[in-house]
């Protein structure tokens, strides 16, 4: 192999995988300096809601319109402009795709 000069580097692939190697091998040492005590199918496995209890996942789903509530009231006005462009149909969205394209391609040219 043979490394390949350019005007803002160089690039040789051997030196690209040793020092990925040589990551891999540094990632390796450090995970191997963790804690050994995990065990599983015990409580360390659940997750940690600050002490509140773990309900079923119907009780403990937070919908996205309760998170964002306050985006979507802020917003609202264009939040509904947007819901009336939402079709569910992809061709709608490949025409919407292609319109900006073509606008795009204009101001760019211009």
């Amino acid at each position: 192999m043979f490394t390949i000069e350019t005007g803002s580097g160089f690039w040789n692939p051997l030196l690209w995988m040793l020092c990925i190697v040589v990551a891999f091998i540094v990632f390796y040492i450090i995970r191997s300096l963790g804690s050994k005590e995990y065990k599983k199918d015990t409580e360390q496995v659940k997750a940690f809601l600050s002490g509140n209890p773990e309900y079923a996942k119907e009780h403990m789903h937070v919908k996205s319109s309760n998170l964002y509530w306050g985006f979507t009231e802020s917003i609202k006005f264009f939040y509904t402009f947007l819901r009336k462009l939402h079709t569910g149909n992809v061709s709608d969205y490949i025409l919407f795709f292609v319109i900006i394209l073509a606008i795009f391609f204009i101001i760019g040219v211009i």
